[in-house]
This record gives C-alpha cells, structure tokens and sequence, in this order.
C-alpha cells in the first residue's frame, strides 16, 4: 500500500526505463465547454483503436464523466480512495464492458480539491502511463487547485474552447499557464455553421486567429450528443455520422496518423434557398 509515497522518493536512478503511456489533460479554464463530453468521446475513440486508455476524472467534488459513460453504478472507489492508499488502484478502476481496453477512475464526489495531495497525484498518473497507452485527465474548471492537481502529471494538453468570446479569452490564459512544455492542440466544440454564417457566432478562423493552436478538429454543436451524453452512450462508440466520424479522426490525429482535421461546413445560402425558406416559413 505504499507505491504511491515510494514512487514520490524515488529518484530517476532507481526506476527501471519502462515505455510510459502518454498522459494528456483536456482543459479550457471555462466550464460548460464540452470537456468532460471531449473526454469520454476521445477516450472511447482511442480504445475503439485498441489501445489500452483510462480515463481519470480530477474533477474533485463535482465528478460527471462515470455519468457520461454510463459507469455511474459501478464506481465503488474514486482518485482519494487511491491517493490516500485505501484501496489499490486495481480496486477503484472501472472496466467499460463495451470498449474492453477502456477504463474509468472516478473523482470523490464528497470531497474538496484541496483534500488532493499533489505530488501524490503525479506519481498516479506516473504509475497509470505504465499500464496503459494513454491516460486522459477530466481537467475541473477554473486555474485554481484543481487545475494544478490535474495538469501536474500531465506531459500533454488538449484544449477546447466553444466560438465564444469568454471562452476563447479564458483558453488563452490557460495556454500561457500551460506553456509550450505542454504541447498544447485545440478542440473547438459546439460550432454551429448558420451562426457564424450570420456573423453571430466566432468562426474557426476567428479562434485561432488569436489562440494560434494545433487544430485538432471541429465538432458541431449537434443534439445528438447531448442525446447520448445524457444516455450514458458516447458518440464515438459508433461510427456512422458526421459527429461520430470527426471524434475517431481526432483520435487518430492524437495516435499521429497523417488524417485532416475534422471540419464543419459553413454553407453558403443561396437566395433560391432564401426564398424557400421564406415563403415556407409563412403561415396560409
């Protein structure tokens, strides 16, 4: 029961060279983005790859990504149980029964974020990058402790940021947080094309015209995820639509695969369709 504090105390000397799976926070700063659905979705896209993911949710006192992938009833233990050496990391992992190489560590939904003790919380993550290929971290918002808890054992950060104002903003003193050491690529969430055709919502270009990120694609702002975020079904556990296909393209551009980023269509609205629209909408 003492693997974490020794793996805190030991030195780079003593620890056999293993072959470390790449640990990735998704953060924005902002809450409400579309990060805990990002996770779920990416995670279960890489495993759907067959590489072994486990997804850690820091998220300390407001836990929700068991809920997003249907494993609510099955948390019996969460990160606190581990960190405070209650039970052992195999006790608290949760195995998804439809992705086999997908796992699942809870936050504690009682606790605060500052009950985290923090170097604890790297030698974790150092211990799960020797299990699996890739441990995503469910980042908390705000840039407070429970953003440090969460990127501190991180060597890589997904960002996502909606077509907003506020949210780009606040990503953007994220990334200066986060620093290049992070390798930092963006997810811009819940586009939607009609809005920025209308110049109401921020285009793709007007995002990273100020963030200057990575793209690692575009998700549209579609009802059909928050259908399946509700359900306990992520997306990507299937393959057909536009949606599903642009979270399996992200997964592959995460593994390195030459693929192009996922984009939204932003269509052009002919007066034809103008009219259409217009004499359709008229009531008889």
């Amino acid at each position: 029961m003492h693997q974490l504090q020794q793996s805190v105390d030991a030195t780079p000397s003593e620890e056999p060279a293993k072959r470390l799976g790449r640990a990735i926070v998704v953060t924005s700063g902002k809450g409400g983005v579309g990060k805990t659905t990002t996770t779920a979705n990416l995670g279960t896209a890489l495993a759907a790859r067959g590489a072994r993911v486990v997804l850690v949710d820091a998220d300390v006192g407001l836990r929700n990504l068991d809920i997003v992938l249907g494993l609510e009833s099955r948390v019996k233990y969460h990160v606190l149980d581990v960190l405070e050496e209650k039970v052992s990391i195999d006790d608290a992992l949760v195995a998804d029964k439809r992705v086999e190489t997908l796992s699942l560590l809870a936050a504690a939904q009682t606790r605060e974020k500052d009950e985290v003790d923090t170097e604890k919380m790297r030698a974790l993550i150092q211990m799960l990058r020797e299990r699996f290929d890739y441990v995503l971290i469910d980042c908390p918002a705000g840039i407070e402790q429970g953003f440090q808890n969460a990127v501190v054992g991180a060597e890589e950060a997904i960002v996502v940021c909606t077509p907003e104002v506020s949210a780009v903003r606040d990503v953007d003193r994220v990334v200066g947080l986060l620093g290049n050491r992070f390798k930092p690529q963006l997810i811009i969430n819940r586009l939607r094309p009609q809005l920025v055709k209308k110049g109401k919502m921020l285009s793709v270009e007007d995002v990273n015209g100020i963030l200057h990120l990575p793209l690692l694609g575009v998700i549209a702002d579609e009802p059909e995820i928050i259908v399946t975020t509700n359900k306990g079904e992520p997306l990507a556990l299937r393959r057909d639509g536009a949606t599903a296909s642009a979270y399996h393209a992200i997964a592959a551009r995460v593994a390195g695969e030459d693929v192009p980023a996922p984009t939204v269509e932003v269509k052009e609205t002919s007066f034809l369709d103008k009219l259409g629209a217009f004499f359709g909408g008229r009531k008889s």
